[in-house]
């Protein structure tokens, strides 16, 4: 079958279509067609080797983390799914593999997808969608009635964040450009900083919960507009010693992270706000939530673009370009 692989780290130069063996299915997984694979910007980190602190396989490695396909073949011990059944997953992090013709899911990770959901909307929902919802939900707490404010809101993880802290019935604040104040408002968000030409810290402040997608000097403002007492999760700033816990990680990982988030702890400490980086776990209960807010109408999925699987190098380059509205994906042919 035909699968994109890292020969080695460093650029997109590393990373080549070819040929490989069939994925074998274990006991508790499906074996799926991908019809379609979500990028995302782990990708290209993990390509250029800024992630082998935390996971270091052998190489050659076939990359991507999230799909949607038909189940071809389940192992011995599958309960919930069959062959033929339209599944969508955020692929096992040690095992990676979406950017393949096929792909092996255990069944925990995996969801049934509902309606007319299509493979490349589908593909476009785990990695964001369970990122939003996991540090929203479960890591910030919001609760309806509380101010939220998500940097970042058009980009991937940003327009499920916005949808999301809606549903959890929040009054949402966003950055985005002029090109993208059309988008995150169509998602329902409440206020919108333009930050090409506003300085975020000269926002009102009062937030109950922060998101940042964005690290940097953004973060750093944010910490100016959050109530005493509250919390700021990140995604796109520096894990911290926790974090290093919930990858299962060694004490030296822990210190690693310790060294390298001291100056951003330190900076949260002065103003009174916790801080927590977050790497979402996968989780095919709350895929199935996420799907189900879809077939509602309440989740809508934005796709930037899609690229046909050859392209895929193309797809990541566009990526990490870092002006990408909603998703991008690459389907099959």
């Amino acid at each position: 079958m035909r699968a994109y692989v890292l020969q080695h780290y460093g650029g997109p130069e590393g990373s080549v279509l070819m040929d490989v063996p069939v994925s074998v299915p274990r006991p508790r997984d499906l074996l799926v067609e991908v019809r379609a694979a979500g990028l995302n910007p782990v990708d290209f980190k993990f390509r250029q080797g800024k992630l082998r602190a935390i996971m270091r396989p052998k190489l050659p490695f076939v990359l991507g983390n999230e799909l949607a396909g038909k189940v071809i073949a389940v192992g011995s011990e599958v309960k919930r799914f069959h062959v033929g059944d339209r599944v969508f997953a955020r692929v096992a992090k040690d095992r990676a593999g979406a950017f393949a013709e096929q792909a092996c899911v255990d069944e925990d990770l995996a969801a049934h997808m509902h309606g007319d959901l299509d493979f490349p909307a589908a593909a476009a929902v785990p990695l964001a969608g369970l990122t939003a919802l996991q540090a929203l939900r479960d890591e910030l707490d919001v609760k309806p009635g509380q101010k939220v404010f998500i940097s970042g809101g058009a980009g991937g993880v940003g327009t499920f964040a916005i949808q999301i802290a809606k549903w959890l019935g929040a009054h949402v604040t966003t950055t985005a450009s002029k090109r993208g104040d059309a988008l995150v408002r169509s998602l329902g968000c409440d206020e919108v900083i333009d930050y090409t030409a506003q300085d975020i810290s000269k926002t009102d402040g009062g937030f109950d919960a922060g998101f940042d997608l964005i690290g940097g000097q953004t973060l750093n403002q944010m910490f100016e507009l959050m109530k005493p007492g509250t919390k700021i999760v990140s995604v796109a700033a520096l894990p911290e010693p926790q974090t290093a816990i919930d990858l299962g990680g060694s004490r030296a990982l822990a210190a690693l992270f310790w060294t390298i988030s001291y100056g951003i702890r330190s900076r949260a400490r002065r103003a009174g706000i916790g801080y927590r980086y977050l790497f979402m776990h996968p989780s095919g209960s709350d895929l199935a939530l996420l799907a189900g807010l879809i077939e509602q109408g309440k989740l809508k999925v934005i796709l930037d673009r899609t690229y046909p699987f050859a392209r895929i190098p193309e797809a990541l380059a566009y990526l990490e370009g870092g002006h990408a509205k909603g998703k991008v994906v690459v389907a099959m042919s």
